[in-house]
């Protein structure tokens, strides 16, 4: 017992360790910070095409309006909190971030090749609940357009394989909570089901070109041991998300 406690101790140790590990700021850092809200400008500039798209399926129209996925969905947060808790090897970083700036440039290109418009939602989303509140507020400040391909699942894959390559266990857990996120899309109506496959590809050749070539082994072992450790802290940090638009739902603000 005595051991076990002294063992979590030292993993916790390290993780904190980890956090004070010096990061040098890189050119793409900075531009992937600058070209976020490029995305909202494009979302403007299609809006007024005169041609748009809108690749629905039969199955698209099977899945109905379920503001219980509002959740799932906006834990789209957790790809970034994902990346900066568990990765912490310079080399592995610069690689991430160069993965990351790919998907946002490549999902720009459709943007604007291929202006897909969102499905179809109720206006406004009825019922009185945390999580019809939360889909709400989800649709207003969304862009609707920037459909295909899905960045929202392109981010969320991309950061699970990031972790894969760390962290058998955790990229696993992370990868299924990506499929979950994907399925959240549909049932919110945020994208169609086409837009969840291009995401998912595009994140898996992100993942080819910048991830996989970074050997395992070059992360020591004891900073991958920990890596369950920092994937809860963001799992947490996500829950304090929540907990702050849980309040702002209680206080009455509307989305």
């Amino acid at each position: 017992m005595r051991r076990s406690v002294m063992r979590a101790c030292a993993e916790i140790r390290t993780a904190a360790r980890l956090f004070t590990r010096h990061q040098p700021v890189i050119p793409s850092m900075v531009a992937l910070a600058l070209i976020i809200p490029v995305y909202l400008w494009i979302g403007g500039v299609v809006a007024h095409r005169p041609v748009t798209y809108a690749p629905a399926i039969g199955l698209d129209a099977m899945v109905p309006v379920r503001p219980q996925w509002s959740l799932v969905y906006l834990s789209l947060f957790l790809a970034p909190l994902l990346a900066v808790f568990v990765v912490h090897q310079p080399p592995y970083v610069r690689r991430v971030v160069h993965a990351f700036l790919a998907i946002w440039l490549l999902a720009y290109v459709f943007f604007l090749a291929l202006p897909t418009r969102g499905p179809w939602v109720p206006d406004p989303i009825p019922g009185n609940g945390f999580q019809d509140w939360l889909l709400r507020a989800i649709h207003s400040s969304d862009v609707h357009y920037n459909c295909f391909p899905s960045l929202h699942v392109a981010q969320c894959v991309l950061a699970s394989l990031a972790c894969w390559r760390i962290h058998r266990g955790v990229g696993a857990f992370a990868l299924l909570w990506a499929g979950l996120v994907g399925i959240s899309t549909l049932y919110t109506k945020q994208h169609y089901v086409l837009d969840v496959l291009g995401g998912a590809v595009l994140a898996f050749c992100s993942y080819l070109v910048f991830l996989r070539p970074y050997p395992r082994e070059s992360t020591l072992e004891g900073e991958r041991s920990v890596a369950p450790i920092l994937a809860a802290g963001a799992v947490a940090t996500y829950g304090c998300i929540v907990a702050i638009l849980w309040i702002a739902f209680r206080a009455g603000l509307t989305p």
